[in-house]
């Protein structure tokens, strides 16, 4: 007798979207876990991102991108060339609306946009508990009316409403082909760098408005302790004195604060004790360092 074995398939699928409509949600919500990180700020995301699923006998390669706008900045520029970079190697394109949002400026220029590649995209109407049903219906009429939509999936990515049906439908359109990661593997972000997106999230959660986009985190030192825990040295780099003040905050409070948030995340990320360490540095111009795009595999010359 003969094994039958049963033929693998594996694909990118890319998330495409304006800033803040939902992306990372998303690809929290499809994986299982935090691979991306997440916050109420537009362009939160600044690299590419994958999260990987397995879905029977299909791999699944998510691609989260940073939110498409128009780019005023170097740094904007980047982002904005590594989300449409990520769009033309996939195998799926997918587009995140914000139905209560509607089509915007961004969304529009995004549309028109995969007009011109003449694409066929699966379109992800997001936020439905948040519209009424009428206008729900309106905004997916005209979208559907642009020709480039085929499908269309109504969902709520914090809840996952609706998710599974759009899982399973872009797991059929998976080509066939051997699986490219790991089984057990959920994203190809080295875990230095995830940990200093995790800190800069909450750097976000916790500043809102008062530190804009004038702050990265970088992760110097990480060293495994021999009672198992991690001991993790982190610098928050910012533009300016000011800014500085603004993240230590009255006696050192609002980083006491910061760290203890996302030491929290990080130990139930990696089920064990961390020893996180905290570190503010002015350092002028820092999106303009070279370096910082390397880290992030961003183009500089975008």
């Amino acid at each position: 007798m003969t094994e039958t074995i049963e033929q693998t398939t594996c694909g990118y699928v890319a998330i495409l979207g304006a800033p803040n409509v939902g992306k990372s949600t998303l690809l929290n919500q499809i994986v299982g876990t935090k691979v991306s990180i997440v916050s109420p700020k537009v362009q939160t995301t600044r690299t590419r991102v994958l999260g990987i699923l397995i879905e029977g006998n299909a791999q699944i390669i998510f691609v989260d991108t940073p939110g498409i706008f128009q780019p005023r900045r170097r740094l904007d520029r980047a982002m904005v060339s590594a989300a449409w970079s990520g769009a033309g190697d996939a195998d799926q394109i997918t587009l995140v609306v914000d139905a209560a949002r509607g089509i915007d400026r961004d969304t529009r220029g995004i549309v028109d946009r995969l007009k011109e590649r003449e694409a066929k995209v699966v379109l992800i109407l997001n936020k439905i508990d948040l519209v009424k049903k009428e206008k729900l219906l309106t905004l997916s009429q005209n979208l559907h009316d642009e020709g480039i939509f085929p499908e269309t999936f109504m969902i709520s990515a914090e809840t996952g409403d609706g998710v599974p049906d759009l899982v399973q439908f872009l797991t059929k359109g998976m080509p066939s082909g051997p699986w490219l990661f790991p089984e057990d593997q959920i994203s190809d972000m080295p875990m230095r760098l995830l940990a200093a997106e995790i800190t800069r999230e909450k750097l976000y959660l916790q500043l809102k408005q008062e530190l804009p986009y004038a702050a990265t985190v970088e992760t110097e030192n990480w060293t495994d302790q021999k009672d198992g825990s991690a001991r993790i040295e982190q610098v928050i780099y910012v533009e300016r004195d000011s800014q500085k003040a603004i993240v230590l905050g009255k006696g050192g409070a609002r980083i006491k604060a910061l760290g203890a948030a996302a030491r929290l995340e990080l130990e139930e990320l990696l089920d064990h004790r961390v020893h996180l360490f905290l570190f503010v540095k002015v350092r002028d111009k820092w999106g303009d360092d070279p370096a910082r795009y390397r880290d992030w595999g961003l183009d500089f010359n975008a």
